[in-house]
């Protein structure tokens, strides 16, 4: 098992920033990626970015130039830095964890990110 602990999230204004940070503890052996998804009321999650232990990223269009995804591998700790908020970035933000080895996935328990002035 892998377990995610997500910090930050909470309340910006338009143009601001926020950054989000999630810990992996458990069972971490292996190359793996880690990112953040985020869901909207009445929407399916969709992919935010990803980055994978050796460094790779991919990032969904609507954050490209705006957010910017980085790692701590010793640390197992993915970070999410988010700026030039929008309002339609308003959603829960889910942390990410996908181990190669055997092809699991594992998900934080959301954390809230309200954009709005």
């Amino acid at each position: 098992q892998v377990q995610l602990v997500e910090f930050g999230g909470g309340a910006a204004q338009p143009g601001g920033s926020l950054r989000l940070s999630c810990a992996a503890s458990g069972s971490i052996f292996g190359s793996n990626a880690m990112g953040w998804y985020r869901r909207v009321p009445g929407k399916q999650r969709a992919l935010v970015a990803t980055i994978t232990s050796g460094g790779s990223t991919n990032y969904a269009d609507f954050v490209k130039g705006r957010f910017t995804i980085s790692r701590d591998n010793a640390k197992n700790t993915v970070y999410l830095q988010m700026n030039s908020l929008k309002p339609e970035d308003t959603a829960v933000y889910y942390c990410y964890f996908h181990r190669s080895l055997d092809e699991r996935d594992y998900w934080g328990q959301g954390t809230q990110v309200t954009v709005s002035s």
